[in-house]
């Protein structure tokens, strides 16, 4: 069977770093933090009491205000980021579309977490009376409830399911699209991740893991990955949507063409519930399988957007898997983590990330990572790489590759070059 060709038509996101792609891939470029103070709820009592939120974010832009009020926050960045998309990869504009063959394959990490902390919290106070729920209350948390409003939005009748592997979730929700569209299942998929965790439950819960960072008095600089003095992850929310269509079709209707997906990898750490494999197992055969799976060499890649959610043991394991499967072609790499501006967005960190990638090929510019300070190295991290300290670098990037990782052991790769016909 030959498999079909699969191009990035639209993009769209709602992120720490602005409320569209150019915005937050413009920010990005110029190494600016969306690290501040929490505004969502009274942190003061917290250990950690910043984050990466989105910033001036209006639904009533994108959803009528009473369905909204029938909306988790993650569903609401999801039907933003996507509405962005389909406008963006016109999809839809001539209206002759066969939308029995457009899907939607759309990740969260949490799912409706606040919703879940307020429903708990309502159920508490009125025990004595009995319990009372809203009905909106299961549609409102379930973490597949993304994929099923893109789809009802634009009545797409194609696969349509939500993917849920913690931090991995998204990256593993464009491989599935992928795949579904090179074998022949879909014309395009609309794919991606939201996450909205920036609550009590979201921010307390990591604090009880000690994974998130707790350093108060410089939030923009807390997320500082591969520097000696990390202290964990700033979280961070959001959603990213990109248009994975077949190529034929693509260009058959005109489309705009960002950049062509070539591979994706899976695997898992099989070690340990939160700890990355210590030496990188899992992270090195992912971008193995990906490497394969693309059918390219360690040489022919450019860039890689790592992890990197700066975490003592996460960013170390990370780099030794990728001197080890890339070799002496690893130092002329450029490496960075994003997440030192956005933070890490969970369940839409995979989508945010690829879609760095995506414009990586497409400008010829790699983001940079922020807040490493000379002098504050760690002896197990490898400095003679490139990992694009402080500004952003023109290079020539024809391919990029981008790494996500999660709670549980999930690990996924998703490759991407440059579109030339």
């Amino acid at each position: 069977m030959e498999l079909k060709r699969v191009v990035v038509t639209g993009l769209g996101a709602i992120t720490p770093l602005g409320l569209d792609v150019q915005s937050t891939w413009e920010n990005a470029l110029k190494g600016v933090s969306g690290a501040g103070p929490i505004t969502h709820f009274d942190a003061s009592k917290f250990k950690t009491q910043f984050a990466c939120e989105v910033k001036g974010f209006n639904p009533d832009e994108y959803i009528e205000p009473r369905d909204s009020r029938r909306m988790d926050l993650y569903l609401k960045y999801a039907l933003a980021a996507a509405t962005q998309a389909m406008n963006d990869s016109g999809l839809v504009d001539d209206g002759k579309e066969d939308h029995n063959d457009v899907g939607v394959i759309f990740g969260s990490g949490i799912g409706g977490l606040h919703t879940f902390e307020c429903e708990a919290g309502d159920y508490a106070k009125n025990e004595e009376r009995g319990p009372r729920y809203s009905p909106f209350f299961i549609p409102m948390m379930i973490a597949d409830i993304a994929a099923g409003q893109i789809s009802m939005k634009y009545g797409f009748r194609g696969p349509n399911f939500g993917v849920v592997s913690a931090c991995a979730t998204s990256t593993n929700a464009m491989i599935d699209a992928f795949n579904y569209v090179r074998l022949g299942m879909a014309t395009a998929i609309v794919t991606g991740g939201s996450e909205a965790p920036i609550y009590p439950a979201g921010v307390g819960g990591f604090n009880a893991m000690r994974a998130i960072s707790t350093r108060n008095d410089s939030p923009e600089t807390a997320s500082r990955p591969f520097s000696g003095s990390r202290d964990g992850f700033v979280i961070g929310e959001g959603g990213v949507c990109l248009v994975f269509e077949e190529l034929e079709h693509a260009l058959a209707r005109g489309a705009k063409i960002y950049a062509e997906v070539i591979g994706g990898g899976m695997s898992g750490d099989a070690y340990h519930i939160t700890h990355p494999h210590p030496e990188g197992l899992g992270a090195k055969l992912v971008m193995e399988r990906a490497l394969a799976d693309a059918g390219i060499r360690p040489e022919d890649v450019d860039y890689i957007n790592v992890h990197g959610t700066s975490t003592p043991a996460g960013d170390a394991g990370e780099v030794q898997a990728v001197k080890e499967v890339f070799g002496e072609h690893a130092y002329k790499l450029n490496i960075s983590s994003t997440k030192s501006m956005t933070g890490h967005m969970l369940g839409a960190t995979g989508a945010m990330e690829a879609l760095f990638c995506v414009k990586s090929v497409q400008e010829d510019m790699v983001p940079p990572t922020i807040n490493h300070e000379e002098g504050d190295e760690d002896e197990n991290i490898d400095y003679k790489l490139n990992f694009t300290f402080g500004q952003a670098q023109q290079r020539v990037v024809n391919v990029a590759l981008s790494n996500t990782f999660g709670f549980g052991g999930h690990n996924a790769t998703i490759i991407v070059k440059k579109y030339k016909g």
